[in-house]
């Protein structure tokens, strides 16, 4: 029961985030992750330090195109959505990153499967900070 006497139900609770990330605001951006407000924050420093140019965020990835099964069904696409993309300006390299905080359970082995795919399909391997 709450304050209120109304019962509460242990599925209808906000249980949070199992990996205990927390919301973060940083320059009126929402990030997943304090540790990904962080990375983004170091990021724009060294984009205002001139090592780094084109800074981006939450680029997607097309892995997989939608397909349409024998039955008729449609199939949607497989996509990897990165952290942040930027060229580094000393070397020219692009780098994709994802910030991890946890490198275990379900969703880090379907991050493992895209990260691979990723490599396959575009040549990019995945910066994992």
């Amino acid at each position: 029961m709450n304050v209120y006497g109304i019962p509460v139900y242990p599925s209808l609770r906000n249980k949070g985030n199992k990996y205990r990330a927390q919301k973060t605001v940083i320059n009126g951006i929402t990030f997943d992750s304090k540790k990904e407000a962080e990375r983004y924050f170091d990021l724009c420093m060294l984009e205002k330090a001139g090592e780094i140019k084109d800074l981006k965020r939450q680029v997607e990835y097309e892995l997989i195109p939608a397909h349409v099964k024998s039955n008729g069904k449609k199939e949607q696409k497989c996509t990897y959505v990165a952290d942040f993309t930027y060229i580094i300006n000393k070397t020219g390299g692009f780098v994709v990153e994802d910030v991890k905080g946890l490198k275990k359970g379900a969703a880090y082995q379907v991050f493992v499967i895209k990260r691979k795919l990723m490599l396959d399909r575009y040549g990019i391997e995945i910066k994992e900070v």
